[in-house]
């Protein structure tokens, strides 16, 4: 209410607010003024020449999940354990790449016409979205298989039999295709420009063949540092302030950025849910063995799922269940497996013998006409092999000696019906037309079978034990009561600990995905992206969130956040990690200090330091810089580089421990030189990060949380 007084009052001025925006819309282009006033509503994303509007970032997300259903078809466990909360900042990268390259590309002028185009349209077997359109050219019935063969259907249409309409959403198809083709060969040429225009020189080559063949003999001495107790080693507030400006720009953050306290709360099955299970899994037994039929609605409702199997000895599960499903009695049933997860029963329900696998000849035509013509010439004698010398090639495909398994691992394949089956079997080893249809005609013919085997057909009954609603309910309860008592961020994290709660701090911006389940992780907890839209489009530096939860049948989750800072240029000396961090190094560097003062008077030899450091001496006889054994300082792999053959011992401090050594000798390697060699080694150690190179100084603005629905 308030709100709407003060709009009330001044309506005066919405009132020329109004106005303003109505001649905006009216003088000029309406989307591209509004957008200028009230700022731009559609960009998701920019960086650099890039800037990302919403339809190409939706038309690329709904690319990615076509490629991720796709490898869920294809290879289910390739993607078993993919986060699709991760689909959002994978399109978003995607697509600040390949704008970034395509405008360098417009801007360098790389055109792609001619020959390039057309191999890449028609030959490219690499091309999935020329490969994709011969595929719906098939599921509507139109019979190619090759680029070649789509290209001439979709653009010469009479000379097809079709007609210049049913063709037409096609040519619009390909010409789209192509254009983006287009875009995707001008993103590669330039990628490849400026992948080469990152070369060594003569002096880069030359040091890298410099450090190789130049060596030393070193005789080291290594002690760690190891736990260092805070009170011998104590770090004040100015330590810290005084090393944290010196690297500063270590922790230079290139978006917004929020310290948070996380808590999420993984709900378990109470005592009461795992009675229960027992008690439902004594209750699906006795009605499994009381009745061959289904389960009850009562069991089902209840979460109990009976899935009939028939499957090969040899495909059986291992263990109690596969014993019992071998040697059960007919009808019989067992409780396989009872635990905290739930429970299995097996209900035997038969075993009978069948053929597992078959092979055949297959031979593919155009048309059904030709089909019968080529059927009938196959069962006079014409070799399946000869079909294509009778035949057009492009009109007819032999796959001879075919093997198709009728059962797998998974049971029955389906591969074909049991009517086509016998027809095969009964045929004589005569060709047999098993499919025809606007897609042509298949004939086959049975060449052999296999013997048969014994196939157990067997119920198996699952139930998977989660939390019940009361207990997700009482945990509920429970946080909130929490959250209610702490308000703000620090009492949030002070007191989650003794209210039985692990609190994690993280750093996350508008690029999170998700939460991760550890600091620094690439797995994230479930539905725990609306946690991050919190944070950054609403949560306040010491403000608490209200309760999230990932819902799940058997793995809720509850998850609370609190803000604990925000920042944009540098994380703070603040932030946990950070704090941390600066506090063992500091430690580390006053230890060494004390160390090195400690042992100095030790250093008439090397053998009298390590003794009296307590560690063996190491011998190196051919130390090289960057590849040096026993040395992971990279300060200390350089000041041992650089010093004298003198055999003077030398004891320093490094990052992990105090270092004596003395160098005995120097020498240099007679290898040759191979300039390849060392440009190859060149670009390995520097690793150009094209994107990089095309963004310059720029910061990546990530909006994708502004474009996501939050409560």
């Amino acid at each position: 209410m308030a709100t709407l007084e003060k709009i009330r009052s001044k309506s005066g001025l919405l009132i020329v607010v109004i106005g303003l925006a109505l001649l905006a819309f009216i003088v000029g282009d309406a989307l591209t003024n509004s957008r200028n006033i009230f700022g731009d509503h559609t960009t998701v994303a920019k960086a650099g020449s890039a800037k990302i509007d919403i339809t190409e970032y939706q038309q690329k997300r709904e690319e990615l999940n076509r490629q991720l259903e796709e490898a869920r078809r294809q290879n289910p466990a390739s993607v078993a354990n993919f986060d699709t909360q991760t689909l959002p900042e994978m399109a978003i990268q995607q697509l600040i790449q390949e704008t970034l390259l395509l405008n360098a590309a417009d801007k360098a002028g790389i055109q792609v016409t001619g020959n390039l185009l057309r191999y890449y349209m028609l030959e490219n077997p690499g091309n999935q979205d020329v490969m994709r359109l011969v595929q719906q050219l098939n599921q509507a019935g139109l019979a190619v298989q090759t680029p070649q063969q789509a290209y001439e259907l979709i653009f010469n249409p009479k000379r097809n039999g079709m007609t210049d309409a049913q063709m037409e959403p096609y040519q619009r198809l390909w010409l789209s295709v192509e254009n983006s083709s287009k875009d995707d060969i001008a993103r590669q040429i330039y990628a490849r420009l400026l992948q080469k225009s990152v070369k060594a020189n003569e002096l880069d080559k030359k040091a890298l063949y410099n450090d190789y063949v130049n060596t030393a003999q070193v005789e080291l001495a290594f002690l760690p540092y190891g736990t260092l107790d805070a009170k011998e080693y104590p770090v004040s507030e100015a330590d810290l302030k005084k090393i944290y400006d010196e690297k500063k720009n270590d922790f230079k953050v290139y978006e917004d950025t929020k310290d948070v306290s996380f808590i999420a709360v993984s709900i378990a099955p109470s005592k009461k849910d795992q009675d229960d299970c027992r008690a439902l899994a004594e209750k699906t037994v006795k009605a499994l063995s009381d009745s061959a039929s289904q389960l009850s609605k009562d069991l089902k409702k209840d979460g109990v799922i009976l899935t009939h199997h028939a499957l090969r000895g040899s495909d059986l599960p291992a263990g109690a269940m596969k014993e019992f499903i071998l040697n059960g009695a007919k009808d019989s049933v067992k409780l396989v497996s009872q635990n905290m997860q739930g429970f299995t029963a097996v209900r035997v329900t038969g075993r009978e013998s069948q053929v597992d696998s078959i092979q055949v000849n297959v031979v593919m035509a155009a048309t059904v006409d030709l089909g019968k013509k080529v059927l009938s010439q196959l069962n006079s004698g014409l070799p399946a092999d000869s079909i294509t010398v009778r035949f057009s090639p492009d009109s007819v495909v032999p796959q001879l000696n075919q093997w198709i398994p009728l059962y797998t691992a998974q049971g029955a394949t389906n591969a074909l019906p049991k009517e086509t089956l016998d027809s095969l079997v009964n045929a004589g080893g005569k060709f047999i037309s098993i499919n025809e249809g606007a897609q042509g005609m298949v004939m086959a013919s049975l060449v052999k079978q296999n013997a048969p085997v014994t196939i157990y057909e067997y119920d198996e009954v699952n139930y998977v034990l989660g939390p019940s609603t009361k207990t997700v309910s009482d945990e509920r309860t429970k946080l909130e009561k929490f959250l209610a008592s702490n308000t703000n961020a620090k009492d949030f994290a002070k007191n989650a600990e003794k209210a039985g709660y692990t609190v994690q701090r993280y750093s996350l911006t508008q690029s999170s995905p998700a939460v991760p389940r550890m600091a620094g992780m690439n797995a994230y907890y479930p539905e725990s992206r609306q946690v991050v839209r919190w944070v950054m489009i609403d949560g306040k530096p010491g403000e608490v969130s209200h309760i999230y939860e990932a819902k799940s049948a058997t793995n809720p989750v509850l998850y609370a956040a609190a803000v604990e800072s925000a920042y944009d240029d540098y994380t703070p000396l603040s932030n946990p990690d950070v704090n941390e961090y600066l506090t063992e190094y500091v430690r580390r560097s006053k230890a060494g200090d004390k160390l090195v003062a400690k042992y100095s008077k030790n250093t008439q030899s090397i053998q009298t330091a390590a003794q009296a450091m307590g560690v063996e001496v190491k011998t190196i006889d051919n130390f090289r810089f960057g590849q040096a054994a026993g040395v992971a300082d990279a300060a200390i792999m350089g000041k041992i580089n650089g010093t004298k053959a003198d055999k003077k011992v030398m004891i320093v401090k490094g990052e992990g421990g105090v270092y004596v050594y003395q160098v005995m000798g120097k020498k240099k390697e007679n290898f040759p030189y191979n300039e390849e060699q060392y440009a190859q080694q060149y670009m390995q150690q520097i690793n150009p990060n094209l994107i990089q190179m095309l963004m310059g100084n720029s910061r990546i603005k990530n909006n994708i949380y502004k474009f996501e629905a939050g409560d």
